[in-house]
């Protein structure tokens, strides 16, 4: 924020803070800040880098109004908030990712904190626990202070971190402290994880066992803050899409059996948690390491913070929106058009008419983008017109409806369907078990029209444009037919009930409506694209015992083996053809098989 209100700003909003000293660093700035703290009854010390972004959105009555992403760094033993700061060179990466980094004390400190002359014990030595056992139990207890009291400090008086928007990193002990508490985390605090040279398994090694039995009385009390147990401990389901793990090859402390990367990683693979474990030939434990590979580890929380974020904004903008100013109106709005086959779309500007009879207006959130669009626009589809808006996987919101609609309101939340179904008793299509195709609108929508045979869009020229599968998603409002609309829970964020639209339906109706998987079948999947990791889950659902996960990308497995994959196969590996290799793995074969390949 901006210096020379520091210390107005501490007498009007921080009166249980204390900055101690302040520094430019690049475009944005770092500080550092003592509070009380009531975890450790001690006085508390942390790091703060802001980047431009929000180091100079203050005034005299708030600090930060816009939620500040930010990255939590726990450093290891020896440690105060300061090492971090001054060797890592974190703080350019987190001004090129716009998100806030903090970094806490290893420890309490102070002349009525107990302390033994040992470097991986007491004062600098935290363990990221709360002691139960004297003379520690009344001041060591940085694990609440981690993850309750300094985060509700920085939200209340920083805007940081709201929403859950904090992610979690650290160093050797401070990366145990990390793993162990994202994996602890019960309540979807922290996006994501990563960790330097982690204390993987700290109940197997000398560093764990002398801190355990003197913080909290015995090794098995330690068993609830070792990582390697806790995720083995997981309920078989991905806790995390990754876990990021940077190990130096050279690190003396890998090969003094104190860090066991390779523990936590055996442990991920049996629970299906994708863990990726990247060691750095030449490299050792030290912070000469940690500068090399900082800015890969601030870009993969980012990534990830900003995803999170996204589907906030998008959730509560849903539920803020006042279509009462356009209901029975022309919208004017932006789409992108497909001029011509083999063109690029064209952003432009366009009206939207007013929903007609049995007709849904929608304000799109989220689009996806299916091969379908793509084969379209390169000219192959033989119902392809053009100009027309392209896109049929996408998450909506009803802006208003036409007469004699009943199935959905303004504000429902809806995905498009482009192959809907009327549902009456006297469509002989849709009370067939054997086809979804309802011809009740198809005609209109395969020449590019509403059921009346008109257009909803026009260009800034008047000109009609054409529907597309009766979507038309890549615009920012389209017009649906009623029975095209999906009404969905508000609870799903519409980022990822996009791709229910085509993607994911398109495999969970091949395994439970095409091919019908019975319980205890064997199912083969090639390709784990989105249509891929569907039929994994559909034949999970259908009760498929054996589900054998084909790629030539074994970064897709973990995906796969989350959502109930048994067995993974890199076809690319094999000195044989993948039919025979499934075969010496069955026996005798499996009884479906599902191409999701594409066409890459």
């Amino acid at each position: 924020w901006h210096c020379s209100k520091c210390e107005q700003v501490t007498k009007q909003t921080m009166t249980s803070f204390k900055i101690i000293s302040t520094n430019r660093v690049g475009a944005g700035s770092y500080y550092r800040i003592s509070h009380d703290s009531t975890s450790t009854q001690t006085s508390m010390t942390f790091g703060l880098f802001l980047p431009s972004r929000f180091a100079t959105n203050i005034d005299e009555s708030a600090i930060n109004k816009e939620n500040v992403l930010v990255i939590y760094w726990l450093s290891g033993l020896t440690c105060d908030d300061t090492n971090f700061a001054m060797k890592a060179g974190a703080f350019s990466h987190a001004e090129r990712e716009n998100v806030a980094l903090v970094m806490p004390d290893t420890s309490p400190r102070g002349e009525d904190v107990p302390n033994v002359d040992s470097y991986d014990l007491g004062v600098g030595a935290g363990f990221y626990v709360n002691a139960t056992e004297e003379p520690y139990s009344k001041h060591y207890h940085m694990y609440t202070y981690v993850t309750e009291e300094l985060p509700a400090l920085l939200e209340s008086q920083f805007n940081i971190g709201k929403h859950g928007l904090r992610s979690i990193t650290g160093h050797s002990m401070g990366g145990h402290g990390a793993l162990t508490i994202a994996l602890k985390d019960t309540n979807k605090s922290w996006v994501s994880v990563s960790a330097f040279s982690p204390i993987c398994n700290p109940t197997k090694c000398p560093w764990g066992d002398k801190a355990f039995k003197a913080y909290l009385g015995s090794v098995d009390a330690g068993l609830a803050h070792d990582a390697t147990v806790l995720l083995s401990e997981a309920s078989g389901a991905t806790v995390y899409d990754e876990i990021l793990i940077e190990q130096g090859a050279d690190d003396n402390f890998l090969s003094g059996g104190q860090l066991f990367p390779e523990h936590l990683v055996e442990a991920a693979k049996k629970v299906g948690q994708k863990v990726t474990l990247n060691m750095r030939d030449g490299y050792d434990h030290s912070y000469y390491f940690i500068a090399s590979f900082i800015g890969d580890h601030i870009a993969f929380h980012a990534k990830r913070l900003r995803s999170k974020y996204a589907e906030i904004l998008a959730l509560e903008s849903s539920s803020s929106l006042d279509f009462s100013v356009t209901t029975g109106k022309t919208i004017t709005c932006q789409a992108m058009v497909a001029r011509a086959p083999k063109q690029p779309l064209t952003l432009e500007t366009i009206t939207v008419d007013v929903p007609q009879k049995g007709e849904v207006r929608v304000k799109v959130m989220a689009n996806a983008l299916c091969h379908t669009d793509v084969y379209t626009l390169d000219g192959h589809d033989p119902e392809g017109l053009f100009p027309s808006i392209l896109g049929h996987e996408a998450g909506c919101i009803v802006e208003s409806v036409g007469e004699g609609v009943t199935s959905v309101k303004p504000g429902d939340h809806v995905i498009p369907c482009y192959t809907p179904q009327c549902a009456a008793p006297a469509c002989i299509f849709c009370q067939s078990p054997k086809t979804n195709l309802c011809p009740v609108i198809r005609g209109t929508q395969g020449q590019g029209l509403m059921p009346d045979g008109t257009s909803r869009f026009k260009d800034k020229d008047g000109n009609p444009i054409y529907h597309f599968m009766g979507c038309s998603t890549m615009a920012e409002y389209t017009v649906l037919a009623e029975i095209s609309c999906a009404k969905i829970s508000k609870e799903l964020p519409l980022q990822k009930a996009c791709l229910f639209g085509c993607g994911v339906s398109t495999g969970l109706g091949a395994v439970w409506n095409t091919c019908k998987v019975e319980p205890n079948s064997s199912v083969a999947v090639f390709g784990l694209g989105a249509v891929g990791l569907a039929v994994i889950q559909g034949a999970k659902m259908a009760g498929a015992g054996r589900i054998i996960a084909v790629d030539i990308n074994p970064d897709k497995f973990p995906a796969a083996v989350g959502l109930g994959a048994t067995d993974c196969v890199d076809s690319s590996k094999l000195d044989k053809p993948v039919q025979n290799h499934i075969v010496d793995m069955t026996q005798w074969g499996v009884d479906y098989t599902f191409d999701c390949t594409g066409n890459t």
